[in-house]
């Protein structure tokens, strides 16, 4: 296992109609280090019927952890619902219960640099000693890396940190180069997520849909795969974990286990040409 950068198959790479040791079974077979939990899915494991007990007793049987804990949404709202209060509690539950010292957020809504960073700094004085990473994605209030620094630099929080995903990043139009991120500190970026695209964008208009539907594995379609890790490497960055978030219905139909087992195999290929130490003991 890396210790230090873990390969983490996150949530949405094995949906969200599979049963809590099949998923972590399947991760495990593939050779990742550890798995991504969205709240959603940490519920439907208890749905299951199974206790905290039980799901830490399933990740010492598989020798598995969870590397990555998602996903706050809607936190830059007034007036926020009871579901999205309760939603964020239960991420920083999952964070203790696992040892998971990050948090995945997004913001669909789109507010001023002022605004999100007001609303930011109160998710960060409620979050403790937890890292809140803002990922930027082109369809959202926070559209690309330009303005994810903006509001998370205003929020003069320690504990504000940004996520940088590949597909999100080269859907933005943002150029797969340092100089995206020349004004940014490395230890503000705390963990990656990896992916490849197709070599034409859906329509702006449902531009989401290829994000939750149609991603590729990692350098499986316009290879910036390979350049996105070396770029993050060359910046100096340590993410807490590399996520491998490829969320595709059609990798999906072929079942969990050849999910877990084409995106891993394909990450390792990535990695080997572009960071092998990620994939040392």
């Amino acid at each position: 296992m890396s210790q230090k950068y873990p390969i983490t198959i996150s949530s949405w790479t094995l949906g969200d109609q599979c049963k809590f040791e099949d998923r972590v079974a399947a991760a495990k077979k593939a050779g990742y280090d550890g798995i991504g939990l969205r709240a959603e899915t940490y519920v439907d494991a208890l749905n299951e019927g199974l206790f905290d007990e039980d799901i830490l007793a399933i990740l010492k049987k598989y020798d598995m952890k969870v590397t990555e804990v998602e996903y706050i949404v809607q936190w830059a709202e007034d007036n926020r619902s009871y579901e999205q209060k309760y939603k964020e509690q239960m991420c920083f539950h999952m964070c203790g219960l696992f040892g998971v010292k990050h948090i995945n957020c997004g913001l669909m809504e789109n507010y001023s640099v002022e605004h999100t960073a007001r609303k930011l700094k109160e998710l960060c004085h409620r979050a403790g000693k937890l890292v809140i990473g803002v990922e930027p994605m082109p369809y959202s209030g926070i559209p690309d890396m330009a303005k994810g620094w903006a509001v998370v630099k205003a929020s003069s929080c320690e504990n504000a940190k940004l996520i940088c995903d590949t597909w999100h990043w080269v859907r933005a139009n943002q150029p797969v180069d340092l100089s995206v991120m020349a004004d940014i500190p490395a230890d503000k970026i705390v963990s990656i997520q990896i992916n490849d695209v197709w070599d034409r964008p859906y329509a702006k208009s449902i531009l989401r849909d290829e994000s939750m539907h149609d991603r590729l594995a990692p350098g499986t379609g316009i290879g910036c795969t390979a350049a996105f890790v070396k770029m993050i490497r060359e910046k100096g960055i340590e993410p807490l974990a590399v996520g491998v978030e490829v969320i595709s219905d059609a990798i999906l139909a072929k079942g969990i286990e050849e999910a877990a087992k084409h995106t891993f195999d394909n990450t390792k290929k990535v990695l080997e040409e572009a960071w092998p130490e990620v994939l040392g003991e």
